[in-house]
């Protein structure tokens, strides 16, 4: 018998030879093995990129990597990247897109590649990008698409262009368009057009006017540079406009202006004839009322462009009745506009109106939370506007952490919630907010705004608690940038000295215009060195023709009551312009009181001066360069009142 074979067996013996079914069982093993070590050093060529689907951005760039067809590689390249678009994933996208696969790409994938980079870059508001797309291409870069896609690629080129901050190319886009595509909305492209021409500066404008190329590009240039003349009123800009499409009467822009243009070229036209001032000028508001009536007055007879052949101007007393019955009175008489009430609770009877038969510019504002009707413009010298303006400031400055002085009462909560709001939307946070009365001991409401009182606790509890005398010396809190100071004049003066006895000198402090009586008083205001304060172009502004023609025969128009003026007066110049302001976007009007501007449901908002106190005397600041987060957007500039 055999002697059982081991594993020594098999490997002394030569002569042992293993069963022909190891044999095929170790082939079986060997081919397997490589067959798998062909496909690993193959990478990913077993991949069907026809029907692919990457997961993530990386693996379509990996798997792209390893194909040796580069046209086929950039052709599923093309399509992963428009698949993440269209779930919304631009990201991927753009990592894709902005992959060194596609470098030596044809002509043809690499116009596919700036399609869908355009549409990411939009999406996605990235500027950089933007930037670098536009300067690889030319204004008639979308002629190169099929005819079906024309339109798309233009208008995302023109978005690009406007994300990288070249309106002037933006605007030759869609010229370009409108002479290529005869199926365009033709008066939403105009209106485009207009809007870039706009915010192009008026050095590359003028430089470009001298190269344009082609007839239809020229005619818009010389529209847009002879719409910005500095000294041209409404009325000669109507003119303008007018006499240009004289000039271009074939032109497209000739035959549809732009909204903005019609509205300005029949501005004229359409302004109202028949005028009802409504304020009051009996009890406790009559002096309020009489300031504004004479502000109106002055402005509307220093108002050159106004024909005072058809302009009809009345006064009614809103004291002694209820404004529904003055209203209900004035709309059966056919007045073209109301200005007024003056009074918050006048203001707010109408509200109760979905719309009204005569439009109203009322000289408040409704209460929060109250719908206005259609046909309600808004209008007054709010505090609100004054105490976001203080917020944004202290942003543009790096101030982020403040103490806050405001008055007791309605008028400060108002003033608060809006400068909470917009320092909570500037990432800036108020540490405290002290509520004061003119009656209280403002030595104790500086100490706990600085944080004196809690330092002086502090020390009261450890001698309490050792038994011992500690040797105090307060300490104001060390967490804030700056100071809020809301506070008329004679309580002013006496804050402002507090805040450095107290510890708090070297903070900044900044208060809305009511700090300022408004006439220069050095001996009185030297208390306030150091205090920024925003105010009306009416009190700061340099070289003030209209405020000077006034003084001169007005001397005795000073300080709230010259606000009031100045009010008075911007009431006049709104009532011409309630239509563009409100149906042009980012139109503005340069006011007495301030920078105006229209929000869609009709509230007129300004935008004042800064000033700091220095010697006891207003000096103007310069205008402080706004953060890419803040206010960005270009807007129309109209010419000051005709005056």
């Amino acid at each position: 018998m055999m002697p059982p074979i081991t594993r020594r067996h098999k490997r002394n013996n030569p002569e042992y030879c293993e069963p022909a079914m190891t044999k095929y069982r170790l082939n079986v093993r060997t081919a397997a093995l490589l067959m798998v070590m062909a496909l690993l050093f193959s990478g990913c060529a077993s991949v069907n990129l026809d029907s692919h689907v990457a997961e993530t951005a990386s693996e379509a760039i990996d798997i792209a990597a390893d194909e040796t067809d580069r046209q086929e590689a950039h052709t599923y390249l093309l399509r992963a990247a428009d698949r993440f678009q269209n779930r919304n994933q631009h990201r991927d996208a753009r990592k894709i897109l902005q992959s060194e696969q596609f470098a030596a790409a044809d002509e043809a994938i690499a116009n596919q590649r700036v399609l869908l980079s355009m549409a990411s870059a939009t999406a996605l508001d990235d500027t950089q990008w933007a930037v670098d797309i536009t300067s690889e291409i030319k204004p008639d870069h979308f002629l190169n698409y099929d005819q079906n896609l024309i339109d798309r690629a233009a208008r995302l080129q023109e978005k690009n262009y406007r994300l990288a901050g070249n309106n002037l190319a933006a605007a030759i886009t869609l010229i370009l368009l409108a002479e290529s595509d005869a199926q365009a909305d033709t008066q939403s492209l105009h209106d485009d057009i207009w809007q870039n021409l706009k915010q192009t500066p008026d050095s590359q404008l003028a430089d470009e006017r001298d190269l344009a190329i082609g007839y239809e590009a020229q005619g818009w240039l010389e529209l847009a540079g002879i719409l910005r003349e500095p000294e041209a009123n409404l009325d000669e800009q109507g003119r303008m406009i007018r006499n240009w499409q004289n000039n271009w009467p074939d032109h497209p822009a000739a035959t549809t202006l732009p909204a903005e243009l019609q509205l300005i070229a029949s501005l004229a036209e359409t302004r109202p004839e028949r005028i009802t001032l409504a304020i009051p000028l009996s009890g406790p508001l009559a002096s309020a009322g009489a300031a504004i009536r004479d502000g109106f007055f002055a402005a509307f007879y220093e108002d050159e462009s106004a024909d005072r052949e058809k302009i009809s101007l009345r006064v009614v007393d809103t004291s002694d009745r209820p404004f529904p019955q003055i209203y209900e009175e004035l709309t059966n008489e056919d007045q073209d506009l109301i200005v007024g009430p003056l009074e918050k609770d006048a203001l707010a009877t109408l509200s109760d109106m979905d719309s009204l038969p005569v439009p109203v510019l009322g000289l408040n504002y409704l209460p929060s939370g109250m719908e206005p009707p259609s046909g309600l413009y808004q209008f007054g010298l709010s505090a609100e506007d004054e105490a976001r303006q203080i917020a944004n400031r202290m942003t543009a400055e790096g101030i982020e952490q403040v103490l806050v002085l405001i008055p007791a009462g309605e008028w400060g909560d108002r003033l608060e919630t809006a400068l909470l709001q917009r320092l909570e939307q500037n990432d800036g946070v108020a540490l405290d907010i002290e509520r004061y009365f003119r009656e209280d001991n403002l030595r104790a409401v500086t100490a706990d705004l600085l944080g004196i009182t809690v330092s002086r606790d502090r020390a009261i509890d450890v001698e309490r608690t050792a038994g011992i005398n500690v040797e105090f010396e307060p300490r104001r809190r060390q967490d804030a940038d700056g100071i809020v100071m809301v506070a008329e004049p004679t309580i002013a003066r006496q804050f402002k000295p507090l805040f450095a006895f107290y510890f708090g000198g070297n903070l900044p402090v900044y208060s809305p215009s009511m700090v300022y009586e408004g006439s220069p008083d050095p001996s009185r205001d030297r208390d306030l060195n150091g205090v920024i304060f925003t105010d009306t172009p009416w009190i700061l502004k340099d070289d003030n023709q209209f405020r000077s023609i006034v003084k001169e025969a007005m001397p005795d128009i000073r300080g709230q009551l010259g606000r009031l003026f100045a009010m008075g007066a911007d009431a006049w110049n709104l009532s011409k312009r309630l239509p563009l302001l409100k149906h042009v976007d980012g139109a503005t009007i340069e006011g007495q009181t301030g920078k105006l501007t229209m929000t869609p449901e009709g509230s007129i908002h300004r935008k004042q001066l800064w000033a700091q106190f220095r010697n006891g005397t207003p000096e103007r600041l310069p205008p402080l360069e706004k953060p890419s987060t803040m206010e960005t957007q270009k807007t129309t500039e109209l010419p000051q009142a005709e005056q």
